[in-house]
């Protein structure tokens, strides 16, 4: 029996909330190496597609410990060094959005180049292996591969029904196997995209205070194709 409820029920970005599946095992494994403080390894550079889960493991490492930043639109420098000057941990996430900016690059390598030299632990992540970041500077990704690298990879359908039904965990809901399959047959392959059209379904539910019924999901979809929704 499905319950509605009055409050957002938020999913937390921890280890125990990441859905295991082949394609990011090895990812899984080496962000917990880097998260404990008795593993000797202190480097992690992990890589994929969006929505693969790359945020939700260094939103995992950071826990309470240590601050986290994507760099997406971010271009002043001075943003990264207030925020990671005193820390003890260099969580940073989609390198590959940073400008070609000389003194945003050398402010990100100089806080690498600090971290690595002092021992404290580094984790960050983009779209592209290391060396396909042209967009740093070369002596930072040749460093990134001094440590774990792991490419995360979430395309097979087995790995997407996984996750969904974990978001659906993560909001105390039960969904049908007919309603996932749905879902996969009517929205973009991208995990992000799959999500979004779960977290969709799941406001529509509570708006009309209906359980999620794959007569539901149909019903939705129809109204959002005709600008109903």
């Amino acid at each position: 029996m499905q319950q509605f409820f009055d409050f957002p029920v938020v999913p937390t970005f921890s280890f125990a909330g990441f859905v295991p599946c082949e394609g990011n095992a090895a990812a899984l494994r080496f962000a917990g190496r880097v998260a404990d403080p008795n593993d000797s390894e202190n480097l992690l550079y992990l890589h994929g597609p969006s929505g693969s889960g790359k945020t939700h493991l260094l939103k995992a490492v950071a826990g309470q410990r240590f601050p986290y930043l994507s760099l997406r639109g971010v271009s002043d420098p001075q943003v990264i060094l207030s925020l990671f000057t005193s820390a003890e941990g260099l969580v940073v996430d989609d390198l590959h959005e940073v400008p070609d900016q000389p003194d945003l690059r050398g402010v990100i390598w100089q806080l690498f180049n600090d971290f690595h030299s002092s021992g404290r632990t580094i984790a960050m992540a983009g779209l592209h292996p290391p060396r396909q970041l042209t967009n740093l500077d070369d002596h930072l990704t040749s460093r990134l591969l001094w440590g774990l690298v792991a490419h995360l990879d979430a395309s097979d359908d087995g790995s997407r029904r996984m996750i969904l039904k974990k978001v659906a965990d993560d909001r105390q809901v039960r969904i049908t196997d007919d309603i996932v399959d749905y879902i996969l047959a009517t929205t973009s392959r991208e995990v992000g995209a799959l999500i979004g059209a779960f977290e969709q379904l799941y406001r529509y539910s509570m708006a009309e205070k209906r359980r999620i019924t794959l007569p539901l999901a149909r019903e939705l979809r129809e109204a959002v194709l005709s600008g109903r929704w």
